[in-house]
């Protein structure tokens, strides 16, 4: 027999899992993107033109906190681009390693007809804050932009998260990943070196074992021709300077030095030059110094260079490592030059204290627990020295194309590369891809 107190329990809970369904279904209510704008706190919001592949499209200048673990800290105005096709469709999440001058349209967005936000990292083009005040500069401060971030957009869209970037914003997509491992579903790192030490060493074994031995002498004999006739290309070097208004606050035969000794390193990173192309003694001067110069950037090293650069060259010597030059292989070549690291590069009078650890924390996240990862990588970029490196515990993938340089993408693999990329993210995302958009 039902007594009538035990009729009264079932119907109170009855009540209770009816309330908490109907909490439920409020909050997982999705809201348009006009209203998550319109809402956003202290941002400003401009329409700007969209790609043809979206609806519309928007700059936004979003209030973050320098230090998310202290608000009180103050804050600075972070460049966000969010463009929109339909809130039932996947999110591609970019990961800007340096500023986001333009709105552009990623590979991953037009293969997946997606949303796409892409944000501009701390410290860089618009989103650097009044004062730069440099130990907010990490990567934790950064993966906690990104977190706020999605937090923020996934009240609109309720699909698929993933996540992506190049180079350095490769590198900020494993980061945000180790911090925030449920922010999404996947993330495909572009060309993202892991580097463990502001010089590190892999990088001399990748540019003594890259290529032939007879393209990699071709190389040192062409750096050591520009070192011999110094007296012939540093007066180029200072009229071509002169010509793009370049200046060097560490000295114009460094910068000089510093380019020729760049050279093995950016000849393999695009690798645009053919073996055959690198001149020798035999070709005139003006040619000579023309292939020199088209591919060592002398404004990497220039005031103008480094300025822009900065926040980078800070982080590198800081925290996410970089690579420096290898002085033997000149002996007695190099006057100016005698620090082989780029600790030159990074602001002046800040204390650089490396962290020898957390580089390794974040290797260990991804070799254990980095599911749902996807690697793309060109095989001589020189980026790939220091790769990640997979061990089989994660159902990550690492593709690495024969050849392929720096500006490797999904798009320019082998048919057979490619489709096991795109077969591997249908089955992380749980959605069919149409091959004919990529």
């Amino acid at each position: 027999m039902i007594t009538s107190d035990f009729k009264i329990v079932i119907n109170q809970t009855i009540l209770v899992v009816l309330l908490v369904l109907v909490i439920s279904s409020c909050q997982q209510t999705p809201i348009s993107l006009s209203e998550r704008l319109e809402t956003l706190p202290d941002a400003e919001i401009i329409p700007i033109e969209p790609d043809t592949l979206f609806k519309s499209a928007y700059e936004i200048h979003l209030a973050q906190p320098l230090d998310h673990k202290n608000p009180d800290e103050g804050t600075f105005y972070q460049r966000i681009y969010v463009s929109h096709i339909d809130s039932t469709r996947p999110v591609v999440f970019v990961t800007e390693g340096y500023d986001a001058d333009y709105n552009y349209t990623t590979e991953l967005s037009r293969l997946l007809n997606c949303n796409q936000i892409v944000v501009e990292h701390r410290y860089f083009g618009k989103s650097i804050p009044d004062s730069m005040n440099w130990q907010y500069l990490t990567i934790e401060q950064a993966a906690n932009d990104h977190h706020r971030i999605i937090q923020l957009f996934k009240k609109v869209y309720k699909g698929k998260w993933l996540s992506t970037g190049i180079s350095k914003g490769g590198q900020t997509t494993m980061y945000h990943r180790y911090y925030f491992p449920k922010d999404m579903d996947v993330s495909i790192p572009y060309v993202a070196p892991l580097n463990f030490s502001v010089e590190d060493p892999r990088v001399y074994d990748f540019l003594r074992s890259v290529g032939t031995a007879k393209c990699r002498q071709k190389i040192h004999d062409f750096q050591e021709l520009i070192l011999k006739r110094k007296n012939t290309y540093f007066p180029m070097f200072l009229e071509r300077s002169k010509n793009k208004s370049y200046t060097y606050r560490i000295g114009e035969e460094q910068a000089f030095e510093y380019s020729v000794l760049e050279y093995s390193f950016a000849f393999w990173q695009y690798s645009r030059w053919d073996c055959w192309e690198i001149p020798d003694s035999t070709w005139t001067n003006e040619k000579i110094f023309d292939h020199f110069s088209n591919v060592s950037d002398f404004k990497y090293f220039s005031d103008q260079g480094i300025r822009k650069l900065e926040p980078f060259f800070y982080q590198a010597m800081t925290e996410i490592g970089f690579y420096g030059y290898d002085f033997s292989e000149f002996n007695g070549l190099l006057t100016a030059v005698k620090n082989p690291l780029f600790t030159f590069s990074a602001p002046e009078n800040v204390e650089l204290v490396y962290n020898n650890q957390i580089m390794f924390d974040v290797n260990d996240y991804i070799q254990n627990e980095g599911n749902n990862f996807i690697f793309i990588y060109g095989e001589t970029d020189t980026w790939s020295s220091t790769a990640v490196q997979l061990t089989g515990k994660t159902n990550a993938l690492k593709m690495v194309k024969k050849g392929g340089s720096h500006a490797t993408r999904i798009r320019n693999l082998s048919d057979e590369e490619k489709e096991l990329v795109l077969s591997t993210l249908e089955e992380m995302l749980g959605i069919e891809i149409n091959r004919s958009r990529i």
